[in-house]
């Protein structure tokens, strides 16, 4: 029975207009929290197609060229299968934690060695994820319709972030049926002008294949193989906003096993794979500029495609083509940008001032970061920035991934299901807090040449092998201690069966007093009463 204090405190709350922005904005999308199953209502396949289509950035073109002309054909082809090789290793456990337990990245990094509090760093790695990449495909939009239409860069910056707040606003709805409907579009735009030059000009691929970069590299260098994987390595936190569309898988039964394991491949570590091939365009678009038109930017995704459909079409019509792929691509994955980047701001806030300002104020803050770069001109400087970047973000999903491969699985001491409430986990694991700071120091150190200028190039690889080391290490030192608080939430039922799929029993949350399926709720001693998750989260 509650008591009459308590009573007052939640009839004060449900007035206050933080709890009814939470029920507005929460259960639109179920941001922040455990998705419940009676509002997972999309097939493996729409789910699949639907985080395939937030990876339609240009800026894959871009990176492939830059290191195809740094650093040669055969280094950059290397550097980039490297690259897709480690990203599609330590994506795929945390794809297929999202789609099994339905939670983001942020929950996963949260029971997955950083604790309640320490994955706000994660938060603020992710944001900045979005939001570098959103001013790079808002840059590279702005080109085009400067190209085109002869509108100004600093209009074009602004056109290309404004016009994607309609559709951010409306959360998983919208974007979904947006990617499934234009994921075809853009196909064929993408493919059909680069596979009628491929074939048209085989010899330009001969050429391309034995193009040994400006700084004439001879033979294989594994020196150059690692600073364009270093760029590359960049993209390793796109899993987060692939989780994003993951975590609305339906449950894993025996009539779709295949047919789900194969949309969580494919949607979660699965994007590499495309972004690879993108990236290997890019390459061989780079080259092909670079010979046939040496006075543009052989980077510029727009100067690439406008070339390549002048290629089959007169320039007119060319021009149309390249400014309608240009601007698909930069709708598809900026709306992904603003909408991940707007979570992972909105979770960090929430934690620190336990408080929920509502997640379109989050989307702003984020498009006027990128508005920012844009004005910056940060793509000048492109290279740079996501070679500093990678450090960061391989040190955290490798953090992540290590913890639920080996400290889950093979230690056994970190615990399989994840745990992400507030008080039933620390508010800081020592486990991942003290990995990811020793490989982001590290590697962060080597990549500015403290360590030598050989080790420089190696930055990356650093990053890595620390995680992966040291994650297990600190976790059989503390024996797993700091993974869990307390084991029991107050509630006699499961929160989830045997097979590990959610009990989908609906109780009230006292503060809001909506409804929540079992993993999204604890009995709170303080308060006498059950609360979901993100009310607790604002508990003060």
């Amino acid at each position: 029975m509650q008591n009459h204090s308590f009573t007052d405190h939640i009839e004060e709350k449900i007035e206050d207009k933080k709890v009814e922005q939470v029920i507005q904005d929460s259960l639109e999308d179920y941001t922040l929290r455990y998705a419940p199953q009676r509002f997972r209502v999309w097939s493996p396949s729409v789910i699949a197609l639907s985080a395939l289509g937030g990876i339609a950035y240009l800026a894959d073109f871009s990176i492939g060229a830059s290191i195809g002309i740094a650093y040669g054909t055969t280094n950059a082809l290397l550097a980039i299968l490297c690259a897709a090789l480690l990203i599609f290793i330590t994506a795929l456990p945390l794809a297929y934690y999202a789609a099994r337990y339905n939670i983001d990245l942020d929950l996963i990094s949260r029971s997955a060695g950083f604790g309640y509090l320490g994955s706000v760093i994660t938060s603020i790695i992710f944001a900045s994820f979005t939001f570098i990449f959103f001013a790079l495909e808002g840059a590279i939009m702005a080109q085009g319709l400067w190209v085109g239409l002869s509108i100004p860069l600093w209009l074009g910056y602004l056109i290309s972030t404004f016009m994607v707040i309609p559709l951010v606003v409306y959360g998983m709805k919208a974007l979904t049926k947006m990617q499934v409907w234009t994921t075809p579009i853009w196909l064929l735009l993408m493919v059909v002008p680069v596979a009628y030059l491929m074939l048209k000009q085989p010899e330009l691929v001969y050429s391309w294949r034995n193009f040994q970069g400006q700084a004439g590299y001879q033979t294989v260098d594994f020196a150059a193989i690692m600073l364009g994987a270093g760029v590359v390595l960049a993209l390793i936190a796109q899993i987060g906003e692939q989780i994003d569309y993951l975590r609305f898988m339906p449950n894993k039964t025996p009539e779709n096993t295949k047919q789900w394991w194969f949309a969580v491949i494919s949607a979660g570590p699965g994007w590499v794979i495309l972004g690879a091939i993108k990236q290997i365009i890019g390459a061989f678009l780079g080259f092909y500029l670079l010979v046939q038109f040496p006075a543009v930017n052989q980077t510029e995704p727009v100067q690439q495609f406008v070339s390549t459909f002048e290629f089959m079409m007169n320039p007119w019509l060319a021009m149309c083509f390249a400014v309608i792929l240009v601007v698909i691509s930069q709708i598809k994955i900026n709306v992904s940008n603003a909408y991940s980047g707007s979570l992972a701001w909105t979770s960090a806030y929430a934690r620190c001032r336990k408080r929920y300002p509502g997640r379109i104020i989050f989307v702003l803050i984020n498009l006027a970061c990128a508005l920012a770069l844009m004005e910056m001109d940060m793509f000048s400087f492109l290279h740079k920035i996501l070679s500093f970047y990678a450090n960061c973000a391989i040190a955290w999903i490798s953090v992540v991934a290590t913890d639920i491969v080996i400290n889950k699985y093979l230690l056994k001491l970190s615990p399989k299901i994840p745990e992400y409430r507030r008080d039933m986990i620390y508010n800081f694991n020592p486990v991942g807090l003290i990995a990811f700071g020793l490989a982001t120091t590290l590697s962060i150190a080597a990549y500015f040449g403290l360590f030598g200028a050989v080790l420089a190039s190696y930055s990356p690889l650093i990053a890595l092998s620390i995680a992966v080391c040291c994650t297990p290490l600190l976790c059989w030192i503390t024996k797993g201690k700091y993974y869990i608080k307390q084991h029991d939430d107050g509630i006699a039922t499961a929160r989830y069966d045997a097979q590990g799929n959610a009990n989908k029993q609906l109780y009230c949350c006292a503060v809001c007093q909506q409804h929540y399926e079992r993993p999204d709720v604890m009995y709170c001693q303080k308060q006498q009463a059950i609360l979901c998750s993100l009310c607790k989260t604002m508990q003060i």
